[in-house]
């Protein structure tokens, strides 16, 4: 039998393929411009609103990784993704309808619970989407195009409560406790837009069947020799497991002591029960491998997890430090705008809601500037290398981050955007690129699942000490989170020249 690559696809057909992630990225960009705001106008205290958003990171992290390995192993009347797709766009666009009109502040924590879970199962097998339908030396482009549309449809989302107030003279502020129509009107334009726009890829792209991509894995691991084939050993033993499991579990009932003996912030108490969590994981598959069931979904993740080719798990640092930058902006940023640069910290206020209008143009304007990004980035990475032009845009980002404590008029926060633009475009490309090259492709949607603890955990971590940080050691001055995020990406940029890619002299 005759191998074969897979057909390179031409233009129209990779905007069809990568189209659904507009309809993805408005539902996110509604989510972090906006949640902050419902939870504060519903009585949140903004130094608890870290624990308020944990609901997302800890969501795609159970979520991820299960929906990547079911989708490995999919195959159905729209095929291996789709479902996924599909499904998930119901249920988010539901979510997104139902949120703004949540009675209590409990209600809404639990619809960003049930958005965000909804929201991954469209999201993770996107990302291992392009891996399936397009050839290695094409995949580049598909990660290009998704930034586009991540670009764009995060400005177009960002920017709908502004927009529904100065185009269309709906109502920005609303009595206390009650969501202002510009918001409410802004997600449900969001909701039917992500289930429009995933449907379309869902009904205008088909899918290799399960023979063909045989025949196409066939032929990748011909070209690579069976190089992939030695990256992957998942065989962690019994041992190992409880002994690793005893050490997380001693290192979080240590943490407990050590938070309740000084009395610390109680959000603190996350990270040591995670430990304690994490222990209880490497338990369970060292019970479950000892009565010799070990073809179970559960095993198989954990197994993987510890079997990471080293390049990955290098990359985990990276976004490691990327993504905790990211969730102190989409924390703080209304409420650091709102204060620092319109004068007020109460969310009934006039000033407030401007504020706050504001920080959805500026995240409307650096998602702007991520599309435009997307097609520079390639042109910096040609002459520079993958590495140096992603420590570049993570240091031009940190620099705008910075910018945000010293600018005094809000209209100059536009251009600290510009370096926010270029960060969060290279985040959702570069790291990916790098990746595609170490990752088994046989295991190609569950590694995306795993890749995304490593966006989950510093989001965790930020729930758990940005609260503290900011309360006690920052005088409560939310707009120190722009400065913790600058820190961030800068050690970020750094650690990126660790990595260690093939073929590297």
């Amino acid at each position: 039998m005759t191998l074969r690559e897979k057909p390179y696809l031409n233009f129209w057909q990779i905007w069809n393929m990568c189209f659904g992630f507009l309809g993805i990225q408005i539902g996110f960009a509604l989510q972090n411009a906006n949640t902050s705001r419902i939870f504060q106008t519903l009585g949140a205290d903004y130094n608890n609103l870290p624990i308020l958003w944990l609901a997302a990171p800890i969501t795609g992290l159970v979520i991820q990784p299960i929906i990547g390995h079911m989708s490995d192993k999919t195959w159905g009347k729209l095929g291996r993704r789709r479902p996924y797709f599909l499904w998930g766009a119901l249920l988010a666009s539901a979510a997104l309808i139902i949120m703004p009109n949540s009675p209590t502040l409990w209600f809404a924590a639990s619809m960003l619970w049930i958005m965000d879970a909804s929201i991954n199962v469209s999201m993770e097998p996107f990302r291992a989407f392009v891996g399936d339908m397009m050839p290695q030396k094409q995949r580049p482009k598909g990660y290009a195009m998704q930034t586009f549309f991540i670009g764009v449809g995060a400005v177009s989302a960002s920017m709908l409560p502004w927009i529904m107030t100065n185009w269309f003279d709906v109502a920005n502020t609303a009595p206390p406790g009650e969501i202002p129509d510009s918001v409410k009107y802004a997600f449900y334009v969001g909701g039917i837009s992500f289930f429009l726009a995933v449907a379309w890829t869902v009904f205008t792209t088909k899918e290799y069947n399960p023979e063909e991509m045989a025949e196409f894995e066939k032929f990748e691991k011909m070209q690579r020799g069976l190089a992939e084939d030695h990256q992957v050993v998942a065989d962690r033993s019994i041992s190992k497991f409880v002994a690793h499991g005893v050490l997380w579990f001693l290192a979080g009932l240590i943490l407990t002591a050590f938070f309740v003996g000084l009395n610390l912030d109680k959000q603190l108490y996350i990270l040591s029960g995670g430990c304690m969590v994490f222990a209880c994981v490497q338990w369970a598959v060292a019970l479950l491998k000892s009565k010799n069931c070990t073809e179970n979904g559960f095993v198989e993740v954990v197994e993987d997890l510890f079997a990471m080719p080293t390049a990955m798990r290098q990359l985990a640092v990276v976004q490691f430090f990327s993504w905790f930058a990211l969730f102190a902006m989409w924390i703080y940023g209304t409420a650091a705008v709102a204060e620092h640069h319109f004068g007020s910290g109460d969310p009934t206020s006039a000033a407030f809601a401007e504020g706050a209008d504001w920080w959805g143009v500026l995240s409307a304007a650096y998602n702007g500037y991520a599309a435009i990004a997307a097609i520079i980035i390639p042109i910096i990475v040609a002459k520079v290398g993958v590495k140096l032009g992603h420590m570049i845009n993570l240091w031009i980002g940190a620099l705008g981050f910075l910018s945000f404590l010293v600018v005094e008029d809000p209209a100059w926060l536009l251009l600290s955007t510009v370096g926010v633009g270029f960060a969060w475009a290279s985040i959702l490309s570069l790291p990916y690129s790098m990746l595609s090259n170490v990752l088994p492709s046989h295991k190609l949607g569950v590694y995306m699942g795993i890749f995304n603890f490593f966006i989950v955990l510093p989001q965790i971590l930020a729930a758990a000490v940005l609260g503290f940080i900011i309360t006690e050691l920052l005088d409560a001055k939310p707009i120190y989170g722009f400065a913790i995020g600058g820190i961030s990406w800068f050690i970020a940029g750094f650690t990126v020249l660790l990595v260690k890619l093939p073929n590297e002299d």
